[in-house]
């Protein structure tokens, strides 16, 4: 792709997201979210690859329909009340619509399906940017109005998530596909916590960008898109083999790793509240996304030398990858569980 052409991609995705970030006027953060989408699709079809053209194809019409119900639901909103404000959402209705569209952007069941279908057909790269930075503007949206959406249905979205996420990514094959699940759990964590503390969604969100920002990274290092892929990866780079099952269990939110850290706070938050049969249940669907996760890094670590391989041992070619951010976000991945204080006053 035209450097100039990217760059103008990559600065309309960045100006997507600041203008719905910084308004309150449901237009404004419409048009936001309409220049996120169209900024993105020319990046899912650049290779002209049959998938990444279904995948382009597919997103662009889910996205497309959220903001049409986004529009329609203000525009209701608005009618009723004379107000574009987001904090003005007094209609019920009109909150429920939007809260559906905005979970139809972000993935949340039961309104997922297209999400491990679009990952499933991109490169590595454009699958790290719209599993990251393109959930950051439908839940800049929800974190404003979330006094104005039912409790109930927020916390039936945070369920239906969590228990998705972990039983769709059980029996994949496929890597995209297995952190495309891994999202659909992470994203019922932060909407389950989002009535009672705001400020552990915002945590929750930064530590799962970095933990999935470095495993993209890792597979574009090892060019993993499969499971069986994972099993070869030793003979390129052992000690990144070690990292890489470490961020995963990171991921599962296994102490003592930096993914430990939200789902430790919200599920004393949500015990806090009143809250612990629900408190229970996100823990017990937290469990089952560990059990894929742990079968990655079996895959990983007890098929190396001298037990044998079903797999083509990858050729050994030097990369001319940048490993610094690597190696900056694996750290982050790993390391950051016993600073929870001061990650805490930072984002509260």
């Amino acid at each position: 792709m035209n450097p100039y052409i990217l760059a103008t991609l990559l600065t309309s995705l960045g100006l997507g997201t600041t203008l719905t970030f910084a308004s309150s006027h449901w237009l404004l953060a419409w048009m936001g979210l309409e220049i996120n989408t169209l900024a993105i699709i020319p990046l899912m079809s650049q290779h002209h690859h049959p998938r990444a053209v279904e995948a382009a194809t597919k997103y662009f019409l889910t996205q497309a329909t959220g903001a049409a119900i986004v529009l329609f639901a203000s525009t209701t909103n608005a009618w009723i009340t004379g107000d574009w404000n987001m904090t003005n959402m007094s209609n019920p209705l009109a909150s429920a619509m939007i809260l559906a569209a905005l979970a139809l952007k972000l993935g949340l069941a039961p309104m997922h399906f297209w999400m491990p279908e679009v990952l499933q057909g991109l490169d590595l790269l454009t699958g790290l940017i719209l599993s990251t930075w393109q959930k950051l503007a439908p839940f800049a949206l929800i974190i404003q109005t979330a006094q104005a959406f039912d409790p109930l249905l927020l916390t039936a979205l945070g369920l239906s998530s969590t228990l998705v996420g972990g039983w769709g990514g059980l029996n994949q094959t496929q890597l995209r596909k297995i952190l495309a699940y891994s999202s659909i759990a992470h994203m019922g964590w932060m909407v389950i916590i989002i009535q009672h503390a705001p400020h552990l969604t915002l945590l929750a969100l930064l530590i799962y960008i970095l933990m999935t920002s470095a495993a993209f990274l890792t597979l574009k290092f090892s060019s993993a898109t499969k499971i069986n892929v994972l099993a070869t990866i030793w003979s390129k780079s052992p000690i990144l083999t070690a990292t890489t099952a470490l961020v995963l269990l990171s991921l599962g939110g296994l102490p003592p790793l930096t993914g430990f850290m939200p789902k430790w706070l919200i599920l004393q938050e949500l015990a806090k509240q009143g809250l612990p049969l629900i408190a229970t249940v996100m823990a017990l669907a937290a469990l089952i996304s560990l059990y894929f996760y742990l079968r990655l890094c079996y895959t990983m670590t007890l098929t190396i030398s001298p037990n044998t391989s079903t797999s083509s041992t990858p050729w050994r070619i030097i990369t001319t990858q940048a490993t610094t951010p690597l190696a900056l976000l694996n750290m982050m991945a790993l390391g950051l569980l016993p600073i929870t204080p001061p990650v805490i006053m930072l984002v509260s």
